[in-house]
Formats: C-alpha cells, sequence, structure tokens
C-alpha cells in the first residue's frame, strides 16, 4: 500500500512537472509594441480578435497587420522580431527568422522586459510607484528638472540627457549645457533650444582621464534658473568587470539595430544599476520609432519607478 501511494504521489509529480514545462513553453513570442488596428487569428479559429500590447502568440497563430502598422515582437529566447505593414503573417514563418542560439543573456532580460509589462498590466502598478515619490533634485518655479540620477555611472560613450522646461520660459529662450571637471573647470558648453541634448563621452572636446564629470543646465542669459549638479563617472575596463563582461555576451547575442533591441539593451543596464544609460537606450528607442506609444509608456514607467519623474 505504502509502495502504490509512492509510486501514485512519484506519477502526479511528474505531472505536475511536464505541465509546468508545458505551460513555460505555451508561446513562441509575446507582442512587446503594436501600433495600428492589429489582429490575430488564434490556431483552430475562424474569427480574428484584436492583438494587444502583452498578448502572447502560439506557433499556429495568423497575426494580420494593419495599413502602417508596426508590432515589435519577442521570441521566448529573447531575440527580436518586427512586423511592418498591412499582411498576413504566420507566427510559424516568422520563428524560422530567430537565431535561437546563443542566447541565455537575451533571454535573461527578455523576461526582465516581460516583467515590467506585466506590472504595467497590474491596476495598482501606478499607484504603487507614486506612492513611494518621484525625486526632484531642483526646487522651485525656476528650477529647470532634469530627469536623471544625481549621481550615475557610465558604461556607454553616449548619454541622452533630457528636462523640463522652467516657468517663464518663452519661445526663442534656449539652455546652456555645461560640463566641469571635479575641479569646476568647464571642459565643454553646448547651447540648444530643445529640452535635451547628447552629450558624447568620447568626444575630444569632453574627454579626459579622470573620467569624473559635472554636468549642469542653465536657462541662456539667467544662471539663476539652472539645474542641480549631475555627477558622471565614466566606467573604465577595469570596472565592474562582471557586468563588462555580460554586457559583451549581449552585444555577441543582441545588435542594437532596432528599437525593440534597445528595449532589451535598457533593461540590462536598469537590472545592473546603470541608470543613465538604461534611459539612454530608452530614448534612442522611441528617437528610431516615435510613433509607438508602447515604447514612451515603458519609458515612462522606468522614468517614474526610478524616481525620475512623477
Amino acid at each position: 500500500m505504502i509502495m502504490r501511494k509512492l509510486v501514485s504521489y512519484a506519477f502526479v509529480a511528474s505531472l505536475l512537472f511536464a505541465a509546468s514545462v508545458a505551460n513555460a513553453q505555451d508561446y513562441a513570442f509575446r507582442v512587446l509594441a503594436n501600433k495600428g488596428s492589429n489582429q490575430v487569428k488564434k490556431a483552430g479559429s475562424s474569427a480574428a480578435e484584436s492583438l494587444k500590447t502583452g498578448a502572447k502568440l502560439s506557433s499556429g497563430d495568423e497575426i494580420i497587420a494593419s495599413e502602417g502598422a508596426y508590432i515589435g515582437l519577442m521570441h521566448k529566447s529573447g531575440k527580436t522580431t518586427e512586423v511592418r505593414g498591412a499582411g498576413t503573417k504566420k507566427v510559424s514563418d516568422l520563428e524560422q527568422t530567430i537565431n535561437t542560439s546563443n542566447s541565455s543573456i537575451a533571454s535573461r532580460y527578455a523576461s526582465f522586459v516581460m516583467n515590467k509589462m506585466n506590472e504595467s498590466e497590474n491596476t495598482n502598478y501606478r499607484s504603487r510607484l507614486n506612492a513611494t515619490g518621484a525625486v526632484s533634485r531642483a526646487t522651485g518655479s525656476a528650477a529647470i528638472n532634469v530627469m536623471a540620477p544625481s549621481q550615475a555611472d557610465l558604461m556607454g560613450d553616449k548619454a541622452i540627457l533630457r528636462w523640463d522646461a522652467p516657468e517663464g520660459m518663452e519661445e526663442g529662450d534656449s539652455y546652456v549645457v555645461k560640463v566641469e571637471n571635479i575641479f569646476n573647470e568647464e571642459i565643454y558648453a553646448e547651447e540648444t533650444e530643445k529640452t535635451s541634448i547628447e552629450l558624447d563621452f568620447a568626444d575630444d572636446a569632453i574627454a579626459y582621464e579622470m573620467g569624473l564629470y559635472l554636468v549642469k543646465v542653465y536657462k541662456k542669459g539667467d544662471d539663476e534658473i539652472a539645474s542641480s549638479e549631475i555627477g558622471i563617472k565614466k566606467v573604465k575596463a577595469g570596472d565592474r568587470v562582471e557586468v563588462q563582461e555580460n554586457l559583451a555576451n549581449l552585444k555577441s547575442e543582441v545588435s542594437e539595430d532596432s528599437p525593440l533591441n534597445k528595449i532589451i539593451y535598457a533593461s540590462f543596464y536598469e537590472e545592473n544599476g546603470l541608470i543613465l544609460d538604461a534611459l539612454t537606450k530608452y530614448e534612442e528607442a522611441i528617437k528610431m520609432s516615435p510613433e509607438v506609444e508602447d515604447f514612451q509608456e515603458l519609458y515612462q514607467n522606468f522614468l517614474i519607478k526610478n524616481g525620475l519623474a512623477e
């Protein structure tokens, strides 16, 4: 009797394990971004239904893309692909375009993106984030609030900084972005009428051996209207070795040639505490596909979560 029970328990356990494996592999792609009146015809169904961001697609499904569509898909391996323009695509055909070899790092950060999407679907997500409070580093109506950490390591060469226009800014007004070394000596300045700037710390005009920078944004002609100081430390070859090794592995698996892949990189940087690198990748993704609202929503959630926006 005891042996029979043990066999029974083992049989049930094996069924549960098989079910869990099957459940983990029950889709081919997740929809990461979705623009247009797109539909999906599920395997075995005669009718199409609306395609939604976050939806799971199986091998037997078909995507019916509308005119001007953009659909960003993330394979379960972590690799990405895109569908643009009108037409019908079989998910099985899209699977054939995915190279799943050497995808362990990509899969990890794809899961990170999916977890963030699941959080976004939670109705309490925004209220939970708002309860933590956003961090404002500059105060007062004349402050320029830059959406960046007050101190940040930078793994890449480029950083995109964005800020809110303060009260009283008028058409034709501009900003001056100043970069100093740790001795408060100005090494670079740039004027812009935009509320964002891209700084290239590999450029000879900015780069210097110590790799420590202080950045501040001013209203041109009025130094009283300014942001708080942002300290940036450029990560060198011998710093954070494990992170740099993982980044090299990710680069061997995932290119940066699409907005979807830039979202993967943003997730990598965020999980490793490189917030300035992460927000730069979000900015680059949105610049490549500004019409895709899903990218903007992911970015906004990232800013709120990290206390960089309200």
